[in-house]
């Protein structure tokens, strides 16, 4: 959520400003804003709109140079959105600009003490806080400047500052919230997400809690909030700016559910060992005395995350024979939690810095846990705090709602289990089955999006529903949370899910004609007890949507997937229901890549 870009050097800053801005709209914004300076300017120039980014170009006049600049998409946490509370925030001089990403959590308290002092705020924001005590203090340097005012400041932040005394840089700090530095030649940048600076530089730096830095056209510097100098060495990024490109495609979120084959061979790529049946993690730091002596373990996630984790559990628990569960990391921060030393714990995020993961990794760090990451962003903050992880390789994800992520990290947990099972009872046949059906999974995704056109046209009879209900059992439960969750995010159709043995302890009483059931029915040892449920909402005259290996006689629709071993089946269930879910929301003239009130990287709590 939030997004920031700067940019310092000699090209005009405002058109590279509104084209980042645009590569962040993914990410969840309510307005935009932007700030420009040039070297004999007196005071800054400022556009802000409430909306989107086409709206604020809309109002950026022709004659508006500069070479140096910073803007912002935000995502309304203090006050409501408008023009007013829009980032950046300026000084009444307009001397100094800010942007923000995170919270000021003690910004009543400075914002009362400001006021008593004479000053007058323009707006709701906790973030014109810091603009006010980066325009008050008397240090000589900006650096010094944002120093003091952070000092004084309780809470998360990325920021960016400007000012016009200091026309020559941009400062910039973190503390929980993104902030990357990008290389250029006699140019810089700055932003939130690599997604802006991607077609500009794939050289970046990736600042640290607590760490600072001064970027100017022709060199940077970091340093901690006290002071001390770092050295931030830059990385190259992987992903290339066509990444980010529709691709042809009318919407990211069709173009991500249809890269889902070469994502999944991404992932299962150069990790396969045929000769002992198992999977080589290099990255997780953790040899085979240390992997037999888990006694449990422990997954942490949010949303998507937490549904992956729920089947990364059962895939672990099923062929590691580890206690295994997986928990809401949002949750988990606040219950004060007994951490077992014997217990691995697992923080998955598609960003890599989801703040509650962030946050309940430090936790488990401060007291001693062993930490794994299941991430997507290389370097990112949780990649970073763990003591190893796997990359999930999904590529980059721009659609707010997440699709063949979530399926890359389900598939990095199947080999995550095979990695632990080889090491503890898992046999070499059991592992050559399971490594057969991993390499097998790219051509049945193939085979189900081969279905869309059927998909479509079944959702359109769906698409009236004002509410809808996802069952299945064991394995397929976390199947119907997610698709659930799809289906609620990017349609607003109210949908819940329940294990389908619980139907009998309660939801039956919702079944009539008016709500839909989509039943999860893998063909396995429950085949049986799912058809059974099934029976007890046709028994209530209740619609059934059954995704099913055959056609399931008591469903009034069936999707039917290609078969795979009954581990990994619920990655192949999962995909025909992003699908459907697509498609009742496009019938509905849904905004499916930016659903209202939602946010790509929850970066706050």
């Amino acid at each position: 959520m939030c997004g920031i870009v700067g940019y310092i050097g000699k090209r005009d800053v405002a058109p590279l400003l509104l084209e980042g801005l645009q590569r962040l709209e993914y990410r969840g914004y309510d307005s935009a804003g932007i700030v420009v300076n040039s070297p004999k300017a007196a005071a800054l120039k400022m556009v802000k709109a409430k909306g989107r980014v086409r709206d604020l170009e809309a109002r950026v006049p022709k004659r508006f140079a500069g070479t140096t600049g910073i803007a912002h998409t935000r995502w309304a946490t203090h006050g409501a959105p408008s023009d007013t509370n829009s980032h950046p925030h300026l000084d009444p001089e307009g001397k100094v600009a800010v942007v923000h990403n995170g919270i000021v959590d003690n910004a009543a308290e400075l914002r009362a003490k400001l006021e008593a002092e004479g000053v007058v705020f323009a707006s709701e924001t906790d973030t014109e806080v810091i603009t006010h005590l980066v325009a008050r203090s008397v240090a000589a340097t900006l650096e010094e400047k944002v120093r003091e005012a952070l000092k004084l400041i309780e809470g998360t932040y990325g920021i960016a500052v400007m000012h016009a005394d200091f026309a020559d840089r941009i400062v910039v700090a973190r503390n929980g919230s993104p902030v990357v530095l990008g290389i250029g030649e006699k140019e810089m940048f700055v932003a939130s997400d690599v997604a802006a600076l991607i077609a500009h530089t794939r050289q970046v730096v990736t600042l640290e809690d607590g760490e600072m830095a001064t970027i100017k056209a022709d060199d940077f510097r970091t340093y901690t909030t006290s002071g001390t100098t770092t050295n931030a060495t830059p990385e190259t990024v992987e992903w290339e700016a066509a990444s980010y490109d529709m691709g042809g495609h009318d919407t990211y979120m069709h173009k991500e559910i249809s890269e889902q084959p070469d994502a999944v061979d991404r992932v299962l790529r150069g990790r396969i060992d045929d000769r002992f049946s198992t999977v080589h993690l290099g990255g997780l730091n953790l040899d085979p005395r240390e992997a037999r002596g888990i006694r449990r373990v422990k997954i942490l996630g949010c949303g998507t995350s937490y549904h992956a984790g729920l089947i990364g559990a059962s895939l672990i628990e099923g062929m590691a024979r580890i206690p295994a569960d997986a928990e809401p990391a949002s949750e988990f921060r606040y219950r004060n939690p007994v951490v077992d030393p014997d217990t691995l714990y697992i923080a998955v995020s598609q960003s890599g810095e989801t703040y509650d993961v962030l946050a309940a990794v430090q936790e488990l760090k401060r007291k001693g846990a062993r930490v794994l990451g299941v991430v997507n962003v290389v370097g990112s903050a949780i990649a970073r705090e763990a003591d190893g992880g796997v990359y999930v390789h999904a590529g980059p994800e721009v659609c707010v709602v997440s699709t063949k992520c979530f399926t890359n990290t389900v598939v990095a947990f199947a080999l995550l289990a095979v990695h632990l099972g080889r090491i503890r009872d898992l046999s070499v046949t059991d592992g050559k089955r399971i490594i057969e059906g991993l390499r097998k999974l790219p051509s049945q995704i193939q085979e189900i999006l081969a279905q869309e056109e059927d998909i479509k046209k079944l959702a359109a009879q769906y698409a009236d529903a004002k509410s809808m209900m996802f069952i299945g059992r064991v394995r397929g439960y976390p199947v119907a949370l997610e698709a659930s969750l799809k289906l609620k995010e990017i349609s607003y159709i109210h949908a819940e899910a329940y294990p389908a043995s619980e139907l009998k302890h309660g939801p039956l009483a919702l079944i009539e004609p008016s709500l839909p059931t989509v039943a999860i029915v893998p063909d396995d040892d429950l085949l049986e007890k799912n058809r059974a449920a099934l029976e007890e909402i046709k028994a209530r005259s209740g619609r059934i949507l059954a995704v099913a290996h055959r056609e399931q006689e008591k469903a009034d629709h069936t999707i039917v997937v290609p078969k795979n071993e009954d581990e990994l089946d619920p990655i192949l269930m999962g995909i025909p229901l992003q699908l459907l879910a697509y498609h009742t929301a496009l019938a509905m003239g849904r905004d499916i890549d930016k659903p209202r009130n939602l946010a790509k990287s929850v970066t706050v709590e």
